[in-house]
């Protein structure tokens, strides 16, 4: 189709019909919270206290939900997994045991390859929680707990294609995941572990200690040491600043390369007076323990390109901006 074949009218249209669908969708996922009730916060009992595995089913778009929920169940601290419900049905029910949870999902509560596994599920001994948009449905009536996600109407104009009451039922496994991860008292160590992969894991798992061995550089100087030698460690080390420190070792400042060239901008006596007369006093530090996007933070919001690491109020270490970025800690 040339650009000039579409057709302006039947395009803002469409785009009246997105904004329709949106709101329509956030209107269903603000009914679900409005209708919070003490089922939510049974089903959470039931989890909580379940000796086995939570175990996510279903078909079609509401396969495809429950899959979702299967995931982030288990990335935010709630061990679950996802059984296909015609999978199910050839085999795959062995995956699940007596003693586990089992959340279905379907709006209608009559699909039949859902139907067709409670009668199992039952011998095998779970509980059963029926997410589910009808709550007389068959699915709801062999169910231990339901937790309803009905919609007055889906965002597809003609009502059928599974959209609105897909994402209330999203939105409210999300909501139960995240109540779950609360009240075990998840934490961002605990995320970081399961997600150890990509940029996310850089991030989460990355310390100070394993920046600083890509340079391996600790430029020191003492409290009466020329800015001109200063200079000249920082040159050495390839590093745009030097810690400067007491006879004890004890970090007391530092100088940057930027500091040296603002003061040049107006005189060039200073280069041979001690770093004590322009250091940046008591700057701000960090220790080899912290993970290293906190330390890329402070030096966003502080503008700055070194930071450094002490121990016991010694310099240890310099980091360097770039370094952090070669890490991908961003």
């Amino acid at each position: 189709m040339n650009k000039e074949d579409i057709s302006k009218e039947k395009l803002s249209s469409a785009m009246d019909e997105a904004k329709n669908v949106l709101e329509i969708e956030a209107e269903a996922v603000l009914k679900i919270r409005d209708n919070l009730d003490g089922s939510f916060k049974e089903a959470m009992k039931i989890i909580i206290d379940c000796p086995g595995r939570v175990v996510f089913t279903g078909v079609g778009k509401a396969g495809l939900v429950a899959k979702k929920m299967a995931a982030t169940f288990s990335s935010t601290g709630t061990s679950a997994f996802f059984v296909h419900a015609g999978e199910g049905l050839h085999g795959d029910l062995g995956m699940i045991k007596n003693g586990d949870v089992v959340i279905a999902v379907s709006n209608s509560g009559e699909s039949d390859e859902v139907i067709s596994l409670l009668p199992s599920l039952r011998r095998i001994g779970v509980k059963l929680i029926a997410l589910t948009g009808d709550n007389d449905s068959t699915l709801a009536t062999y169910a231990d707990l339901i937790l309803e996600t009905d919609v007055i109407t889906e965002a597809c104009p003609l009502n059928l294609a599974p959209t609105a009451s897909t994402t209330a039922a999203i939105a409210l496994g999300d909501a139960l995941a995240i109540a779950l991860s609360t009240y075990y008292g998840f934490t961002q160590e605990d995320f970081a572990l399961y997600h150890p992969g990509g940029s996310l894991g850089k991030k989460l798992l990355t310390k100070v200690k394993d920046v600083v061995e890509i340079r391996k550089q600790n430029p020191i100087v003492k409290t009466e040491t020329s800015v001109r030698q200063a200079l000249f460690k920082m040159t050495k080390t390839r590093m745009g600043s030097t810690s400067v420190v007491d006879q004890a070792g004890n970090l007391k400042g530092i100088i940057t390369d930027g500091d040296i060239r603002r003061l040049l901008e107006k005189s060039a006596d200073f280069i041979d007076r001690p770093v004590k007369d322009y250091m940046t006093v008591d700057p701000v530090t960090i220790t080899k323990d912290k993970l290293a996007a906190e330390a890329l933070q402070i030096m966003e919001e502080k503008e700055i390109n070194d930071l450094p690491v002490v121990e016991a109020g010694k310099p240890v270490a310099m980091l360097n901006f770039q370094d952090l970025l070669r890490a991908k800690v961003f």
